[in-house]
């Protein structure tokens, strides 16, 4: 059966009209889909029995669910959603006093084999559909009105998976996001993360994206990059410089990257150095510093207090915009690297 939501509204109307039917059932069936999150077509009260019927003979409407949730002492919720076809994704509602953000997926697993992050030891299952996507969005956002009173102030892509490797579905579920149909939220409070994929960056650039791009850089020279990311070896610092550099001309937008700390592997002053020096090259907004957090896979460990202090002034007196991001939800294997959909104590 297809997927409903598959299907576009012109579509539905040329399908309205070969049934009989007036051309605004369309827009009420398409109101269903998108505004009311409908979960199956007999819910879709204003239609006629029979129309629901007839549609239900040819199309569903395959919905991401909420297996389980976990709570942080922290506020951080982490759930394991699961989708149409019993497998299974992570996403994170991180709640702070400015913001509510969620971080979300866009694959089942993940293909590039990150040596420091737990999804890159999962086999990739498949991409996400974009509207699997938008129901994970949406399923956040109920969260956190459910949990916080609050909306969804923003969303970043660095969940399970490499949004670039699903660039067609992860344009359409921003799309549907930021449209008056779905959440209508800006693209501006939307950041796509990316481990580098420098052809996609470009890619970005062609389509003037207008959301916003954080670089996953974590080693600042090709040696040791390749050592924990091997999607470097086909993307090395010179085509992502390029690439970043690219899409900064097409679109103007913020670039920031990402740099988690290793002890005695990228944390001293010399890889700092390095860093800045990547950092002169391209127009990047931010340097996000993140603390490691430890996964049973790798054998890494976070720097001490001191060496990471040492690091961030290295960076400061060089005219660096750093900030030290502290990791959200690491009681419930929530932070940054650590989504595998493992059911740990603390369901609910």
């Amino acid at each position: 059966m297809k997927n409903l939501r598959h299907v576009p509204l012109a579509e539905i109307e040329q399908l309205m009209s070969e049934w009989g039917e007036p051309r605004f059932r369309a827009a009420q069936i398409h109101d269903w889909i998108w505004k009311k999150h409908a979960g199956a077509i007999d819910e879709m009260s204003n239609l006629s029995k029979k129309l629901r019927d007839k549609l239900s003979e040819t199309y569903r409407i395959p919905k991401v669910s909420i297996d389980h949730s976990q709570y942080s002492n922290d506020g951080t919720v982490k759930s394991r959603l699961k989708l149409h076809d019993d497998r299974f994704i992570e996403g994170v509602l991180i709640p702070t006093d400015k913001r509510m953000t969620a971080c979300v997926s866009s694959q089942v697993g993940c293909s590039l084999s990150c040596k420091f992050c737990a999804t890159g030891y999962l086999p990739r299952a498949r991409n996400l559909d974009f509207d699997e996507i938008v129901d994970e969005v949406t399923l956040l956002n109920d969260q956190a009105e459910q949990h916080f009173n609050r909306h969804l102030s923003n969303i970043v892509f660095m969940g399970m998976g490499e949004p670039l490797l699903n660039y067609k579905n992860v344009m359409g579920a921003i799309e549907r996001i930021t449209s008056p149909e779905g959440l209508g939220m800006s693209p501006r409070r939307i950041t796509v993360s990316t481990a580098g994929v420098a052809k996609m960056i470009r890619q970005l650039g062609d389509d003037e994206v207008k959301f916003k791009l954080a670089l996953s850089l974590h080693a600042a020279n090709d040696k040791k990059r390749d050592e924990i990311m091997p999607i470097n070896e086909s993307n090395d610092l010179q085509s992502l410089i390029g690439a970043l550099n690219h899409f900064y001309q097409k679109t103007g937008n913020e670039i920031t990257f990402e740099y988690i700390l290793f002890k005695n592997f990228n944390d001293s002053l010399k890889d700092a150095d390095e860093l800045v020096k990547i950092y002169r090259q391209v127009p990047a907004d931010l340097v996000n510093i993140i603390e490691y957090n430890a996964i049973d896979q790798a054998d890494f460990v976070k720097p001490e207090e001191s060496v990471t202090d040492q690091f961030m002034n290295y960076l400061g007196t060089h005219r660096v915009n750093a900030r030290l991001r502290r990791s959200r939800g690491k009681d419930i294997d929530a932070a940054c690297g650590q989504l595998a959909n493992i059911n740990r104590a603390g369901t609910a």
